[in-house]
């Protein structure tokens, strides 16, 4: 057994050269990033666990669990992946997007190994919390609205993985000081900008959760006497939501790292590129919006801000993306005479590297997939479509469990050689995981969209085939929660083929030299004397054809808006 998770060669002062990055990496910098990646795979494999449950529930041929398990065991699912995956993984990025990319020292490394240690404590006494509670407590999903009363212990968990998440950010935010103090004239490497942004919008999101949850907690042990409800709505929206732009903001971060690593791109403009960065930081978390637009409280003029003009402000920084990565991708390939034609740069890639297709798939997926629907989710008439209906989850699935968690994946397997420096076991399965990953993960949300925008199927109900007490009629549906069903088990075994390559490359993978750290373009001529002077004739075409989905889309939504009164007539 090679277990070396903690160990690396290092010179004197602490430091090594990353062979393929050419980065120069410092032990206080990597050895956190280990411990931080290890955990998220931990409650990778717990929110996994919980995911086949929940659809072994809702797939009512099967219904397995009762309706008390069923919320219970959703609430798991929901922390593991929607919030403990996540945030161990970003703390990774901001690290490696940090000190490692900048080639410095971790700043007071102590403070990473007390906040991994505060979020580690506090996610068990979530945990706990799901699993004890039982009424008068609810279980408190992802929402936990108030005045529904969940077990005091979750909010007090809330809080200190809240702090834990801060307190592990602060030797990030230190090395971007030193940097900017040390060069000031020096712009930040792209994906330093691009994690500095996430740790602010993290900020942001993280702060709004204090004053949600510690005016709540005191609340629910009876310190205050009530809690305004609708108070409670807004500001749990500003980390309900936030947390998942952070995990927007992160994946983006981690798109330009990976396909420069394994694709051999170039950024075709860092200004145009850091201005799309710039915009999410001013409208990215205003898309909460979508989630209480039927909400009396909040008035007109609020409702048409944040769904138009904060809308585009964040929709325009996605297209920017959109044509910036697959541009970048196109014109590095090129030029290192690695593609011709149209597509030739992209048939050319790297496919069989699992770095770059859960790269890639991510990409793909969450543009037309999670994009497409949050921009049509965040449009205040077409909402009423899907607003508290199966499509809910069908799109944050297409943002969240397509998007960021093929991405994060990708960057876990070169994480595996670059830091851990261990090659990958049964690379066989490890080539087959992002492919097989995506297919039925894929599947999954597009029956979940289905079931939502086509049959108005209601979430977060066990079971819709015999809703007491209505008179509708989901029994057409029933075909597409068994299509459900099947790829969200085949996904879950995808999950766990992750997991297996990931934990048995880490236990039993043969050290890996410099050179067998593949792919290395560093060898390739360049061609041509400048990126904007080469041909992206394949990501225009790529990009117009997102467009011309996300028009037809558009446009069939408003068709079946319209019809909406037909039917209450």
């Amino acid at each position: 057994m090679n277990l070396a998770l903690l160990s690396a060669p290092y010179d004197e002062d602490g430091f090594r050269s990353c062979s393929v990055t050419g980065l120069k990496l410092h032990r206080s910098a990597e050895r956190p990033v280990k411990l931080f990646v290890i955990t998220a795979v931990v409650a990778m494999v717990l929110g996994g666990i919980a995911a086949l449950l929940v659809a072994l529930t809702r797939w009512e041929a099967v219904g397995l669990l009762p309706a008390a398990d069923f919320y219970k065991w959703l609430s798991v699912h929901a922390w593991s992946l929607l919030i403990f995956w996540m945030v161990f993984m970003e703390i990774a990025i901001l690290y490696v997007g940090g000190p490692m990319v900048l080639g410095r020292k971790l700043p007071a490394p102590k403070l990473a190994w007390t906040g991994w240690s505060l979020m580690v404590g506090s996610a068990g006494l979530i945990l706990y919390a799901v699993w004890v509670s039982s009424p008068p407590n609810y279980q408190p999903l992802l929402t936990s609205y108030a005045p529904l009363e969940s077990h005091p212990l979750f909010y007090l968990g809330a809080i200190l993985f809240i702090l834990g998440a801060v307190v592990a950010a602060l030797p990030f935010f230190t090395s971007i000081w030193q940097e900017k103090v040390e060069n000031p004239d020096r712009s930040l490497p792209l994906v330093t900008f691009g994690a500095f942004m996430t740790s602010i919008i993290a900020l942001e999101a993280l702060l709004g959760g204090l004053i949600t949850y510690v005016p709540t907690f005191l609340w629910r042990i009876g310190a205050l006497e009530s809690i305004d409800a609708s108070w409670y709505r807004q500001m749990y929206w500003t980390i309900g939501h936030g947390t998942q732009q952070i995990n927007l903001v992160a994946m983006i971060t981690v798109w330009y790292f990976m396909t420069y690593v394994a694709g051999g791109a170039e950024v075709i403009s860092e200004k145009v590129s850091r201005s799309a960065f710039i915009l999410y930081v001013f409208f990215i978390n205003l898309g909460a919006a979508h989630h209480i637009l039927a909400d009396p409280v909040v008035s007109s003029g609020w409702r048409m801000w944040n769904c138009s003009y904060a809308t585009y402000g964040a929709v325009l920084a996605s297209l920017i993306h959109a044509f910036s990565i697959p541009a970048g991708l196109e014109v590095g390939r090129r030029r290192k005479g690695l593609g011709d034609g149209w597509f030739g740069w992209l048939k050319s890639a790297p496919w069989s590297d699992p770095g770059f297709s859960a790269t890639t798939f991510s990409i793909i997926l969450f543009g037309f997939m999670g994009g497409i629907t949050g921009v049509l989710m965040g449009q205040m008439q077409l909402n009423t479509l899907r607003h508290n209906t199966f499509a809910v989850p069908g799109h944050f699935h297409g943002t969240v469990a397509v998007g960021t968690t093929l991405a994060f994946m990708g960057f876990a397997f070169y994480g595996i050689k670059l830091l851990f420096r261990r090659d990958w076991v049964a690379k066989w399965m490890a080539k087959a995981q992002p492919f097989f990953y995506a297919g039925a993960m894929g599947i999954v949300v597009l029956a979940m969209m289905d079931i939502g925008i086509i049959y108005g199927v209601p979430r977060r109900h066990p079971s819709v085939m015999d809703l007491p007490g209505t008179a509708f009629d989901f029994s057409a549906s029933a075909p597409l929660f068994g299509v459900m069903g099947v790829t969200a088990v085949l996904a879950v075994l995808a999950g766990a083929a992750f997991v297996i390559v990931a934990v048995g490359s880490l236990l039993f993978g043969e050290e890996t030299r410099p050179s067998e750290m593949l792919p290395d373009y560093s060898g390739l001529e360049t061609v041509g004397t400048s990126a904007h002077l080469t041909s992206m004739r394949g990501t225009a075409a790529l990009t117009a054809f997102l467009l011309f989905v996300l028009g037809l889309f558009y446009a069939v939504d408003w068709m079946w808006l319209a019809r909406l009164w037909e039917f209450g007539a």
